[in-house]
């Protein structure tokens, strides 16, 4: 039987179109060296600790441009395509881990009987309790089994296989990928496999100042930093790829942007005083909004797993489904407890809908004096991360009564408007050789989770930056005829609106660190004639206290064959703890916590565990201690 995979049929006609329409005959006569295509093929295998194969993915891109020159008015013109098809087979080959196969039954912690099965928890009232036959104990696996035990905190049964297999958790037009959308990523309804498709012309002013255009699918890079973002925010980011790990130019999502600049070249701006370079930049990202991938639980990269608790979460509120040591909350955990559908969990992702007012727009104006570049930037867009907003009508698990309910665990995804601005410096100081980079962001509009409020969110300016430098360094004994790179950097962020505050069983308020700071160092070698490249990067989130070490070598056999073999080890505390809200008492007087004097309804006592916000506290690296992986990546290039 054939299977449809969506957007396939069209990748070749597309390929096609592309390379007919840089190659048609436009006004005047075009060289045939005026056209370049080339490409490469590249498998990539990944093993994990515990799991085996994480990765085979096989990718072909094939890239063109087509230089036209001048047309009418415009100079410089030219087509530019990039097609890229992915097939990772680790969905066919490991399956019992990421495919169709993945996960079985769940046993979930009860302070009274040890362990229960999804389930097996009690009803608040067995009248509204959930059916398991509508939500059966197989598919699934406990929410953070991979990095934590149950250790009398809240765990529920989370469904992992690809949702054309089993639909349960998969929240429509967001985290709802079906087994082909996972094998081939690119080929879905937003037809990614046309990763880039714009046309480049420039206008040119009598001034000799020169307007220059960049119209079509594209990324649009602001900043300087490498894995963690300030300024570079505009294009969304496809963190199931490979966590935060591969280059952001190879994981950036190209969106249908409008960049226009205005080169004013050396500009006098007062008498004595005049910059070298000085461009203003017009940025319109006018796609569809689109999120950042943060990976669909079954997906070997789930960055923070918060994709699994999304989908877990999703889960009991369609179909309901037993919560570990919930009920009869206390300092010792609590009873396995089942909650009917519409009761407690994520009811929907309100994804913004095409219009105006939901375009992203930009504006930098960027330039160069003497060895000091510089940026100042301005960006209003919606932010790519989701933000969980309770407050939305429930049932109550005791009464069967519908009303919205302070603290309650049941929320709807949104993605709020965040306005953005900052900029960047770059300087090169030649008496030691060394670049130093220094990039800022302010940004208002961002939404936290908070177990002070009763919504459980909260809204909070930000503040972030990172501080780097780049240094050829000469190592005589380790290499007698080329110098080391050494490029580290700081990155800070700082929540400014921060609130937490101790209760009777633990701290409640916002999870992420008030104020944190990840460092991260690269050394790069050279050998061979620079045919072998061993590095070391490194990340180390201070606060989390989660290190990566990525160690690895290309080996670059012909111009056209490479060959990269490397690992990625994480070591640190791994999870942590936080208020988890079962002690928020949202319907009182049935939920009132034991040994909390005058519980108040919606008041949290603080009682916590590592699920589900203590990922927040973990971070990127710390969720990901139990992901330690060797790899093994091969490309030839046309």
């Amino acid at each position: 039987m054939q299977t449809k995979i969506k957007g396939l049929s069209l990748w070749c006609a597309v390929f096609s179109s592309t390379t007919a329409l840089t190659l048609a005959a436009l006004p005047g006569t075009v060289a045939a060296e005026d056209t370049r295509i080339n490409g490469f093929y590249e498998n990539a295998t990944y093993a994990r600790d515990g799991v085996g194969l994480s990765k085979f993915r096989n990718t072909l891109q094939l890239e063109g441009e087509k230089r036209i020159g001048d047309v009418g008015i415009f100079s410089n013109v030219s087509v530019n395509g990039t097609l890229r098809g992915t097939y990772d087979g680790v969905y066919d080959l490991n399956d019992d881990e990421y495919g169709s196969e993945a996960g079985g039954p769940v046993q979930l912690q009860d302070i009274a009987q040890g362990t229960v099965p999804h389930g097996g928890g009690i009803a608040p009232t067995p009248f509204f309790g959930f059916d398991i036959n509508e939500n059966p104990n197989d598919g699934m696996v406990v929410l953070g089994e991979h990095l934590h035990d149950q250790d009398n905190g809240v765990a529920f049964g989370v469904p992992v296989r690809p949702c054309d297999v089993d639909s349960r958790g998969c929240i429509d037009d967001y985290l709802d990928k079906d087994e082909n959308e996972l094998r081939f990523q690119e080929f879905n309804d937003r037809l990614d496999f046309i990763r880039e498709l714009y046309v480049d012309f420039d206008l040119n002013f009598d001034s000799g100042n020169v307007l220059s255009t960049r119209l079509g699918k594209q990324q649009v890079i602001w900043g300087r930093t490498d894995l963690f973002r300030v300024l570079d925010v505009i294009n969304p980011v496809d963190y199931s790829r490979n966590n935060i790990y591969d280059e952001l130019e190879d994981i950036r999502i190209p969106m249908w942007i409008l960049k226009t600049d205005y080169r004013m070249g050396p500009t006098e701006v007062f008498e004595g005083f005049a910059f070298d370079d000085l461009n203003f930049q017009v940025v319109w990202n006018f796609d569809e909004f689109r999120p950042h991938d943060i990976g669909q639980c079954g997906q070997p990269n789930v960055i923070l797993d918060a994709g699994c608790f999304f989908r877990g979460m999703n889960n009991l509120w369609e179909n309901g489904g037993t919560v570990a040591n919930f009920a009869g909350a206390t300092p010792d955990g609590g009873l396995a407890t089942d909650f009917g559908p519409g009761q407690i969990g994520i009811r929907r992702a309100n994804m913004p809908s095409w219009k105006l007012s939901n375009t992203q727009l930009g504006l930098k104006l960027e330039g160069v004096y003497g060895d000091l570049g510089f940026s100042l930037n301005a960006l209003t867009y919606r932010s790519q991360l989701p933000s969980l907003r309770g407050g939305i009508p429930a049932q109550n698990a005791f009464d069967g009564t519908t009303d919205v309910y302070p603290s309650l665990i049941a929320f709807d995804i949104h993605f709020p408007r965040v306005n953005l601005v900052g900029g960047s410096l770059d300087y090169y100081s030649q008496g030691i050789d060394t670049v130093f980079r220094f990039e800022t962001a302010y940004t208002s509009g961002e939404e936290f989770a908070n177990t002070l409020r009763e919504r459980l969110y909260s809204e909070s300016d930000v503040a972030r930056y990172v501080i780097g430098a780049d240094k050829n360094v000469y190592i005589p004994f380790l290499n007698e005829n080329q110098s080391f790179l050494f490029s580290g950097q700081i990155f800070g962020q700082h929540i400014l609106d921060h609130e937490r505050e101790q209760r009777t069983y633990g701290e409640a308020g916002i999870p992420d660190w008030e104020h944190n700071w990840i460092g991260t160092l690269l050394i790069q070698g050279f050998y061979m004639n620079n045919r072998l490249i061993p590095k070391l990067i490194t990340a180390h989130d201070f606060r989390a206290q989660a290190t990566t070490l990525a160690p690895s070598v290309d080996w670059i056999v012909t111009d056209r064959f490479k060959v990269t073999a490397g690992a990625n080890v994480k070591v640190g505390d791994g999870a942590r703890k936080f208020d988890d809200c079962r002690s928020c008492n949202p319907w009182d007087p049935f939920t009132q916590t034991p040994g909390v004097v005058n519980h108040q309804p919606g008041e949290s006592a603080g009682l916590g565990g590592y699920e589900p916000l203590g990922r927040f506290k973990s971070g990127p690296i710390g969720m990901a201690q139990e992901e330690d992986e060797v790899q093994l990546t091969v490309r030839y290039s046309f």
